[in-house]
């Protein structure tokens, strides 16, 4: 098979090169290109496919004679500098191959913004409107980047009226980014809308725009409004505590360093603006897996602002779902020198990549190193700790360090709920009942709505057979707060069926196996249900199909084993 794919890809690439060679040799017909420079340029395509940016370089600056005559190499070339942060080196070569009449997205664009920078921005538009020209790419509409770009030009040239204009030119797809820029224009032009315009932004219920109050807050304190800055992020962090921006910001803003929080970003600097709309392009790319076109806008936003250090660890991200690991974890251990929560995010990265590379124990003592050199911890450090370890089957260490975390807070801290639910479930996996149902009825009594804990503790009282009248209501009501949740139905089912009213567990089972048709636990129910209704052969077709997934453990499948032999015996 591997000799077949070998022959195929020889072939595709003989009929490439014959294709290439036709193309570029019709274009000049006295060129002369040697087997060298032709073998150097499929070496360095093939090396830019594969992302391996640093060898494609390698590659691609041998090669002389497709300079200027060949429109891929000069996109691959480019594209590879930029990618490289080689920005010197990719502008002279925008410069030394571009002209008029051949539209170069990758050359106008780094051309334009090197005017922008240096706040030419009557030169810098002439590229940009260039860029409407421009459709190659899968984000990248007519329309889009180039009216955006050419939106805060005008907005920097002062011309208010006219910067508003080209953000309405922008396709309806894109109306969701439009709203970002026109809340930055608000804010460059110090509007009266611009507090409202992001309050509208983050209250947006189709999409996630929670990192805005970060630029909220940011605007805040560059008004000296101190208080209500602090209460932007008191109400973010509650919503969107994962949030490693917001995280950054509530640590400045404990420590009272609104310095660093307006050093890292600044709406009267078009260059940061723009540099935030290539990162939420980035993000965008990195959101349909094109990581090598995420890069390569990370890469251009760093060129703008390389304070920006969200921008660092999205890169970093994007490397190691390109398995490029080696490169993840270097990126991810420059970050350390950042501060706290950066250097902290960074650490749990590097852990969870050792987890899959070295296994559990290399993991953990990764991270216990690193959480031992914090100087002063806080209860974030030891609470998300304390989620790695029980995340890995550490039960013992995340209960000691979920009570550190309690300790830390304040007694109706919004973490409280969540905190007692996690250290209730980690003293159930140890079998230490009577501890996991006192957290959990204190997590409900905090608050009572939550179909996690609902349902975990229910079910847990059912599998014990105990409290089964009290479980089946709280079912119930988990069931009404999330109605599609399989798990919440199987447990409702199965409630049914500890209360031996089979007809209605069967109904709630056949809905859980329908919305989770490959979980083993869920279809032994379904099963064990059908079979006290004397509809024994469906009951051993589920009971062998659970036998035949890939995720029934041993221990049930020795249970499935006896009942397809002995049945289930019923009671009265």
């Amino acid at each position: 098979m591997k000799l077949l794919i070998k022959k195929i890809y020889i072939i595709l690439f003989l009929l490439t090169l014959s294709l290439v060679e036709c193309k570029v040799l019709a274009k000049d017909n006295k060129a002369q290109y040697s087997r060298e420079d032709i073998s150097n340029y499929f070496l360095g395509i093939i090396s830019v496919n594969q992302d391996r940016n640093k060898i494609a370089f390698d590659y691609l600056k041998k090669v002389k004679s497709l300079k200027n005559k060949h429109s891929k190499f000069n996109v691959e070339f480019l594209r590879t500098l930029i990618l490289l942060e080689k920005f010197d080196e990719a502008l002279d070569f925008s410069k030394s191959v571009w002209n008029e009449e051949e539209l170069f997205f990758e050359a106008d664009l780094l051309l334009g913004l090197d005017y922008f920078i240096k706040r030419d921005y009557l030169n810098a538009e002439k590229y940009f409107i260039r860029l409407n020209k421009i459709s190659r790419y899968n984000l990248i509409f007519e329309n889009f980047i180039g009216n955006v770009l050419i939106s805060w030009s005008r907005a920097a040239q002062e011309n208010k009226e006219s910067s508003f204009e080209f953000l309405e030119r922008i396709p309806r797809p894109y109306r969701h980014l439009t709203k970002i820029q026109n809340s930055f224009l608000e804010c460059y032009f110090d509007t009266s809308r611009t507090q409202r315009s992001f309050k509208e932004l983050i209250q947006d219920e189709d999409y996630d725009f929670s990192r805005y109050n970060f630029f909220l807050t940011n605007h805040l304190l560059f008004k000296d409004k101190i208080i209500e800055a602090k209460k932007i992020i008191d109400n973010s962090i509650e919503k969107n505590n994962s949030n490693l921006l917001i995280k950054q910001t509530e640590n400045f803003v404990l420590n009272n360093e609104y310095n660093k929080i307006k050093n890292f970003f600044n709406c009267n600097n078009p260059n940061d603006v723009i540099a935030e709309f290539f990162y939420v392009l980035a993000n965008l790319y990195s959101s349909e897996k094109d990581y090598q076109m995420s890069n390569f806008y990370l890469k251009i936003s760093l060129f703008l602002n390389d304070k920006f250090l969200t921008n660092k660890a999205l890169l970093a991200e994007n490397y190691y779902y390109q398995k490029k690991t080696k490169v993840s974890k270097k990126v991810y251990k420059s970050l350390h020198s950042i501060g706290s929560v950066y250097s902290w995010y960074a650490s749990k990265s590097i852990a969870s990549i050792l987890l899959k590379e070295k296994g559990k124990e290399h993991s953990i003592k990764s991270l216990e190193k690193k959480f031992k050199l914090i100087s002063n911890p806080n209860f974030q450090h030891y609470y998300e700790l304390a989620n790695f370890y029980k995340d890995n089957e550490y039960y013992k260490q995340s209960i000691d360090y979920y009570s550190l975390t309690l300790a830390s807070l304040e007694k109706d801290h919004f973490l409280i709920p969540k905190i007692l639910d996690r250290r209730g479930t980690s003293y159930e996996r140890l079998g230490e009942w009577e501890n996991a149902e006192k957290d959990l009825l204190k997590s409900l009594e905090i608050l009572p709505d939550q179909p996690h804990v609902l349902n975990y503790l229910a079910y847990s009282w059912i599998d014990k057979g105990i409290n089964l009248d009290k479980g089946l209501e709280m079912l119930k009501k988990a069931n009404q707060l999330r109605e599609d949740d399989g798990y919440i139905i199987d447990s409702l089912g199965w409630a049914y069926y500890a209360k031996k009213n089979y007809i209605e567990a069967e109904q709630f089972l056949q809905r859980a196996v329908e919305l989770l048709p490959s979980d083993p636990v869920i279809n032994d129910h379904y099963a064990d249900a059908l079979w006290m209704l004397n509809k024994n052969i469906q009951a051993r077709y589920f009971w062998n199909y659970v036998l035949q997934l890939d995720e029934t453990e041993q221990k049930l499948k020795d249970t499935i084993n006896k009942k397809l032999i002995f049945g289930i015996k019923k009671k009265l």
